[in-house]
């Protein structure tokens, strides 16, 4: 078992630790618009074709999975709140082989949705601005956000308000509108499409079957990832236990809001089945059918929005990992160092390099190189809140025995429900094994994942294997240099 390091708080001296730079209402937003992932907006399509008005199921069965997960995640991080979140909770529940594995796991996760995302970002900037060529736009993109990191964890916390912001105001004028026009009291919109029997009249709720809600949630399991972001960011707000148990409280609704609540709107103004969803996608269709002008181009400029938050926050929570790691010895020392603005320059440039590099495989050799990085990384989330669960069985003892009065947010029905949530999360990987159809199946996610995850696992053993010599290389040395003083 491992002790963690203590994180500088609020100082001005270099290399003396992070800084509380984030405000409560940054902290908040962060929280609710870590949920709404770009993913939500453009992959939804392709659930609704799968599982038809069942993907509602798929998104709930995911979304309780979220809110269990950040339960447990909430718990440890509200005892113990850290820039390394579960990777350092990991650390002291398991061993150090498990907080260095999932960390650069996590890491390489959030690496390669910086390229993932930079490229969306291109295409929509190149399609406006066409002069500008496409990789052009993301080195921009890149470099805008880099530039805004780099300059204070307040100035990520702020554009991150605004970026999140926009999303959720975007996301909750979709529901209200699409809501009344769903009852029929949109007031200057007669849909003839727009109703509840969309939800059985076609084919029924399940078209496809009770199995097509198991193949949707492999479509959007990964949409979720991001949720986790405002227990790392908690390490660097004015009180990052109140930030934690706020943002922990909060996830039912924010889940049940923005996830199921938007979705339902789609899938009950258009049929399943309309031709349209898969052609310009649910949310666009959606609005057209309102008769909506320019709703493609609204929908561009909030995927856009939404690209844009994601790259920020990936960028932010790639660097606060490298820095976490490098504190505990797990990753190079210059990782945690800050400047005198309290930011981690070095891992945060060492991030962006690898952001870089992912972006250039994109355009140089993307059915290749570039498609390893991404389906390698597929089903880390899955890894995160697996090790999650049992960081928290383990965690709950220690925090019990140690400082029970800091345990301010509890998981429910601890152990059964926890254990109840690791079966789900590996029924989800086994069954992701029978997928099997295109370059980017679940059982290519699955396998390669697993490959990276067996890779960077090897390296954790070995470096301890190497630490452990060293120390009995060093220890009887130290003994003899103790019998000498005693002989003295």
């Amino acid at each position: 078992m491992t002790s963690q390091p203590t994180q500088a708080k609020a100082t001005g001296d270099p290399g003396n630790g992070l800084q509380a730079g984030l405000k409560n209402r940054h902290l908040s937003m962060i929280a609710i618009g870590g949920v709404i992932g770009a993913g939500l907006f453009v992959g939804s399509s392709s659930g609704i074709a799968t599982a038809g008005p069942g993907i509602l199921l798929s998104y709930a069965l995911v979304g309780t999975l979220v809110v269990l997960v950040m339960r447990m995640l909430g718990e440890m991080s509200a005892a113990n709140p850290t820039s390394g979140s579960f990777s350092a909770h990991a650390d002291r529940a398991l061993g150090r082989w498990a907080g260095f594995s999932i960390g650069w796991l996590y890491w390489f996760f959030w690496v390669v949705v910086l390229a993932v995302e930079a490229t969306a970002g291109a295409v929509i900037l190149e399609g406006w601005i066409p002069a500008v060529p496409q990789w052009a736009w993301a080195l921009i993109v890149m470099i805008v956000l880099t530039a805004t990191n780099l300059v204070s964890v307040g100035s990520y916390g702020e554009f991150e308000f605004w970026f999140a912001g926009i999303k959720v105001v975007a996301i909750a004028a979709f529901i209200v509108i699409g809501g009344l026009a769903v009852f029929g009291v949109l007031p200057g919109v007669d849909s003839d499409k727009a109703g509840l029997g969309n939800l059985t009249d076609h084919g029924g709720f399940l078209p496809h079957g009770a199995g097509a809600i198991l193949t949707g949630v492999l479509l959007v399991v990964f949409s979720f990832m991001g949720s986790e972001i405002a227990t790392l960011a908690a390490g660097e707000s004015e009180n990052p236990q109140q930030a934690v148990t706020k943002a922990t409280n909060s996830i039912i609704w924010r889940v049940g809001v923005f996830y199921l609540g938007s979705i339902f709107v789609v899938v009950s103004l258009l049929p399943w089945n309309d031709p349209s969803i898969k052609k310009d996608g649910s949310y666009v269709a959606a609005l057209d059918s309102l008769g909506i002008a320019h709703a493609g181009q609204i929908m561009n400029f909030i995927v856009l929005t939404s690209v844009l938050s994601c790259l920020n926050s990936g960028l932010y929570t790639a660097s606060r990992m490298a820095f976490s790691l490098g504190q505990r010895g797990d990753a190079p020392k210059g990782f945690a160092r800050t400047n005198s603005r309290g930011v981690p320059m070095t891992a945060i440039l060492a991030s962006v390099v690898f952001g870089f590099v992912a972006v250039f495989f994109n355009y140089l050799s993307p059915k290749t190189v570039f498609l390893f990085l991404v389906n390698s990384s597929g089903a880390v989330a899955l890894f995160v809140w697996l090790v999650i669960c049992f960081s928290q069985l383990r965690m709950r003892k220690i925090i019990q025995a140690e400082a029970p009065e800091k345990l301010v947010v509890k998981m429910w029905l601890y152990p059964y429900l926890t254990w109840a949530t690791a079966g789900l999360i590996v029924f989800v990987l086994v069954y992701m094994l029978t997928d099997t159809e295109g370059a980017s199946s679940g059982r290519t996610t699955v396998l390669l994942s697993l490959l990276v995850a067996a890779f960077v696992l090897g390296i954790a053993f070995l470096k301890e294997k190497v630490g452990a010599g060293r120390a009995e290389a060093v220890s009887p040395e130290v003994h003899d240099e103790v019998d000498e003083v005693k002989v003295g």
